[in-house]
């Protein structure tokens, strides 16, 4: 087992920190109190091949599953909405890699980036008014009428939403089958039927495009749906039987990219931290160093210590996801939870460090402080997190005791059978001596 980043790996990383120091930060305020979106700093990344689909291709063939997480935990360092505008279109190409036939993904993953030239986004369309983290509630809809498919809903808190070239939307087939019943669909710009409703005036992540996106009798064509009709009839058919099956592909989706969320928030802690500290180091006590009051130095290394724990559940969720390790006992939830609980967390508590001078805007604390906030409620709240972990390592107990019980049981009539065997072979042997007598 080793922990430390291997040459490549730590070359990546000090690329993307010079990427966030000279390109983001420089652009960050901006952006932030013009919620608008950093269309040259994307075009930056592209260039930088730090997004796009040949990036996307080389955070998949990593075998350790970590130059996602190193990605997103530095260009969040820099600002976490630039970085979401810069990274938001991976979730939109991870719905449709995870659910779509191959000739679909050849078709529309690289149309969530674009190219050199054209850059283009993807957003993946989930959560609705009624339906935030528990995806098994939603009620968009979708109905098939001869070769089209004709979808209407609406959905909130979308990144890229309304802006996007290619909507993921997942959306109920058959409602009486919960999340069974739902599939996911792909409606390109400009289809007639989708607009963007509201766009979101956000307290962080400000540089991120948020919005509704609203489906009104939107035709698409049948094969636009992921995986086909084929697949979608089979699933409905599995369901209505009763037989099990594995959770939605929203998620899905959702479990394998939460380490990336944790990542993310993580590079938001780090650069409070390490902010704090340089601060500080230039600060006094009564004519003594800041940094040499105890008290100080209690609450800096309890964020360290915290920011290094969350950062190896990240870090060990990424590893099983890359390498098809089935995360049931909830490690992939486990790394968004305590990722985004420390950083809201460590930013409070460096504020607190700071004094007054840390809620005022020309300090960086502040706005990593509202930055904070969003990593406990997208992608599911900390507290469905908690749920969910709750759930999977109860179910993953409960499997393994009955594994045991197995086992135990087995081996008990294991041995019953040899010691029947035995008392048979004994009886077999003593009856010629008898007959003989």
């Amino acid at each position: 087992m080793d922990f430390a980043l291997n040459a490549e790996q730590q070359e990546h990383k000090d690329k993307v920190r010079k990427f966030a120091r000279e390109v983001i930060r420089p652009a960050a305020r901006k952006h932030d109190e013009e919620e608008s979106t950093p269309w040259e700093v994307i075009k930056e990344a592209r260039s930088w091949g730090l997004q796009g689909l040949e990036h996307m291709q080389k955070m998949g063939t990593d075998p350790g599953g970590q130059y996602g997480i190193i990605t997103a935990e530095e260009l969040h360092w820099g600002c976490a909405g630039i970085a979401l505008a810069i990274q938001g279109s991976g979730l939109a190409a991870a719905g449709i890699a995870a659910s779509g036939t191959p000739e679909q993904i050849a078709e529309w993953v690289p149309k969530c980036f674009g190219t050199d030239e054209v850059i283009q986004l993807g957003a993946y369309a989930v959560t609705e008014p009624q339906a935030g983290s528990d995806v098994k509630s939603l009620k968009s809809t979708a109905k098939l009428d001869g070769d089209e498919w004709v979808l209407n809903g609406t959905k909130v808190f979308i990144t890229n939403g309304g802006i996007a070239d290619v909507h993921v939307v997942v959306a109920t087939v058959d409602p009486d089958l919960g999340h069974r019943g739902q599939a996911s669909f792909v409606v390109e710009k400009g289809t007639p039927g989708i607009r963007q409703g509201k766009k979101e005036s956000k307290i962080g992540i400000r540089a991120s495009h948020t919005a509704e996106v609203i489906l009104e009798d939107c035709r698409i064509p049948v094969d636009n749906l992921l995986g086909g009709m084929d697949k979608l009839n089979k699933k409905l058919e599995r369901a209505r039987s009763g037989q099990k099956s594995g959770p939605s592909n929203a998620l899905a989706t959702f479990e394998m990219t939460r380490p990336i969320v944790g990542a993310s928030a993580l590079g938001i802690a780090q650069a409070a931290y390490e902010w704090t500290l340089d601060y500080l180091s230039g600060q006094t006590i009564e004519g003594r160093p800041v940094l040499e009051e105890q008290r100080i130095q209690q609450v800096l290394a309890d964020v360290a210590t915290e920011i290094e724990a969350a950062r190896l559940l990240v870090q060990r969720a990424a590893w099983m996801g890359r390498n098809g390790i089935a995360m049931t006992g909830g490690q992939g939830s486990m790394s968004k939870l305590k990722a985004g609980d420390v950083t809201m967390w460590a930013t409070t508590t460096l504020m607190e460090l700071v004094g007054p001078y840390a809620q005022t805007t020309d300090c960086p604390l502040e706005k990593w402080f509202r930055d904070a906030k969003i990593y406990q409620l997208f992608e599911g709240t900390a507290q469905v997190q908690r749920l969910v972990i709750s759930r999977m390592q109860a179910r993953e107990y409960q499997e393994r005791f009955a594994q045991a019980a197995e086992t135990a049981a087995q081996a008990v009539n294991g041995s019953a059978s040899s010691n029947g065997a035995s008392s048979n072979g004994a009886e077999a042997s003593e009856a010629p001596a008898t007959a003989t007598a």
